[in-house]
C-alpha cells in the first residue's frame, strides 16, 4: 500500500471492454506489462507500465507479478451451495439424481449451524477457483439462505442467492407452501436485498416442484419489489419436459409455464435451456431472458448439448455456469474446456477470448451487474485474480510453445484448473493465494 492509500498491481494484465472480436482486436484490452491501481476497493486506472512511468508514477510503488496475468474474477450465474457434497456423485440422470443425492442432502440444511459452515466451506471453493460472484441456490430453508448471505457479507462479497422455493413432488421435509413461501422470501428480500454487495433472486427450484399458486406467489414477489432476480430450471431432461406436460396440461411449452406467472425479464436466468422449441427461443429473446449454459452438467447428467449459436444468433443472452453439484468443478476454467468440447460436437467454436469473456464481463452484462464488476473501468469494484499460466509441467511447457496471447489463453482454459489460481483479490483485498511450493498449499486471509 503506497502512502497516498492506493494499491498498485504490475503483471500482464487482460479484461475486456466489450464482445471480443479476434480479427480486429476490439473489445479486448490487453498489457503485456501493466499496472492496475486501485483505491478504496475500486479500480482507480489501469495502463502500460511504461506509460505511467513516463506520466511520474513510480513503478516500485507496484507489487510485481510478471510471470502472472491478472484479470477480473470470474462470474458463475448458476450455483447450487447444498450441493458441494455430492458432486461426482455415480450414475443418475436429472430426476433421480435428485431424488437419490441431492434431496437427501438438502435435508440437512434445516440446521442453521450447519448450513453456515457449509456456506464457508463454499464460499471458499469459488475464491480458490477464481470465482468471486455467483447466482447461487440454497435450500427450503430460510435459514440456510440466511446462512448463505451472512458469509458471503463478512467476506465482502458480491452475490445473489435465494430461498428455493418448493411445496410439491420432494420429499415432505423439504416441501413449503406458498405462504411460507411468501412470507419467508419477503423477510429475506427486505433484509438482504441491496444489502451492501447482495441482492436477492426468486429461486422457485423448477415448475415441477412448485404449485401454480407457488409460482403466483412468485410473480407477484417480482412485481413488489424491483430490482429482484429470478433463477430456475428449463428444459434441461427430456424427461422433465414429459413430465412438465402432465403437470401443466394447457401451457404451450415449458417455457410459457413461467410466462404466465410473470417470470421473464432481463433479470431472469433459466438453468440449461438444451431442448428449446423455436417458440421459446424467439420469447427467451423477445423479453431478454437469459439461459446459463452448464457444459459439464449436462455432460455429467447426459442432459444433452447447447446449442449456443442458436440461442445467440436469436438474440438471447448466454452466461456460462458451472452448476455444482450436478457440474463437476468449481473452476470456470475446466468450465470453458466442456463447453468448448458440446460446442465441438456441434459444429460450433469458442474462441477463448470469447470464452474468458463470458466469465467475466459477459456474465456480468447477463447478470445486470456489469456497472459494478466484470472489467477494470475506472470506478467499478476490484474484484480480480492473478493466474499461474504454468501452474503444472505440463503446462508450463505448452505455453513455452505459444506464440501469442489468444494461444496461451486456449491452452490455458483447455489444460487449466483451480490450480492456476495463485491469488484472489476481493475489492482490492487479498484474500486467497496459493503457497509457490509443492504442495501448493491453500492460505487465506482475513
Amino acid at each position: 500500500m503506497s502512502s497516498s492509500g492506493v494499491s498498485a498491481f504490475r503483471a500482464r494484465i487482460l479484461h475486456f471492454t466489450d464482445v471480443p472480436n479476434p480479427l480486429t482486436g476490439a473489445g479486448i484490452e490487453y498489457f503485456p506489462d501493466g499496472v492496475l491501481l486501485v483505491e478504496q476497493g475500486r479500480v482507480k486506472a489501469i495502463g502500460n507500465a511504461e506509460d505511467m512511468a513516463q506520466q511520474g508514477f513510480d513503478l516500485m510503488q507496484c507489487r510485481h507479478f510478471p510471470d502472472h496475468l491478472l484479470m477480473p474474477g470470474f462470474i458463475d450465474s448458476h450455483i447450487h451451495y447444498p450441493q458441494t457434497s455430492v458432486i461426482a456423485s455415480y450414475g443418475e440422470q436429472l430426476l433421480d439424481w435428485l431424488n437419490n443425492f441431492t434431496f437427501p442432502t438438502e435435508l440437512q440444511f434445516s440446521d442453521p449451524e450447519f448450513a453456515a459452515v457449509a456456506a464457508q466451506a463454499f464460499l471458499k471453493f469459488l475464491l480458490q477457483n477464481g470465482t468471486t460472484s455467483a447466482m447461487v441456490y440454497t435450500t427450503v430453508f430460510a435459514q440456510s439462505t440466511q446462512a448463505f448471505f451472512a458469509a458471503a457479507e463478512k467476506m465482502n462479497l458480491r452475490m445473489i442467492a435465494g430461498k428455493v422455493m418448493m411445496d410439491r413432488n420432494a420429499p415432505a421435509g423439504l416441501l413449503d407452501t406458498p405462504e411460507t413461501s411468501d412470507a419467508d422470501c419477503r423477510k429475506l428480500i427486505e433484509t438482504w436485498h441491496c444489502t451492501k454487495r447482495m441482492q436477492y433472486a426468486l429461486t422457485p427450484r423448477f415448475a415441477p416442484t412448485s404449485s401454480p399458486e407457488q409460482l403466483a406467489v412468485t410473480g407477484k414477489l417480482y412485481r413488489d419489489y424491483p430490482g429482484l432476480y429470478l433463477q430456475t430450471h428449463l428444459s434441461e431432461n427430456k424427461q422433465e419436459i414429459a413430465w412438465i406436460k402432465s403437470l401443466y396440461p394447457n401451457a404451450r411449452d415449458y417455457l410459457d409455464v413461467y410466462d404466465h406467472y410473470g417470470l421473464l425479464g432481463p433479470r431472469s436466468v433459466f438453468g440449461h435451456g438444451i431442448h428449446l422449441s423455436d417458440d421459446e427461443v424467439a420469447r427467451l429473446a423477445q423479453t431478454q431472458s437469459g439461459i446459463a449454459f452448464c457444459p459439464t452438467s449436462n455432460l455429467f447428467l447426459g442432459s444433452g448439448l447447447l446449442d449456443m449459436a442458436r440461442l445467440e444468433g436469436a438474440g438471447v443472452p448466454v452466461s456460462l455456469a458451472t452448476d455444482v453439484g450436478g457440474g463437476t468443478s468449481f473452476s470456470q476454467l475446466r468450465t470453458l474446456a466442456e463447453a468448448y468440447k458440446v460446442l465441438q460436437l456441434q459444429g460450433q467454436n469458442l474462441h477463448p477470448l470469447k470464452g474468458f469473456y463470458m466469465a467475466t464481463l459477459g456474465n456480468a452484462r447477463a447478470l445486470q451487474l456489469d456497472n459494478c464488476i466484470g472489467n477494470f473501468a475506472q470506478g467499478k469494484e476490484a474484484d480480480f485474480i492473478l493466474i499461474n499460466l504454468g501452474a503444472t509441467p505440463l503446462q508450463a511447457m505448452r505455453q513455452a510453445s505459444a506464440k501469442e496471447l489468444q494461444e496461451e489463453l486456449f491452452a490455458l482454459m483447455t489444460l487449466g484448473d483451480e490450480h492456476n489460481i495463485a491469488r484472489t483479490y476481493i475489492m482490492g483485498k487479498l484474500v486467497f493465494r496459493r503457497a509457490d511450493n509443492a504442495k501448493g498449499e491453500l492460505v487465506w486471509l482475513d
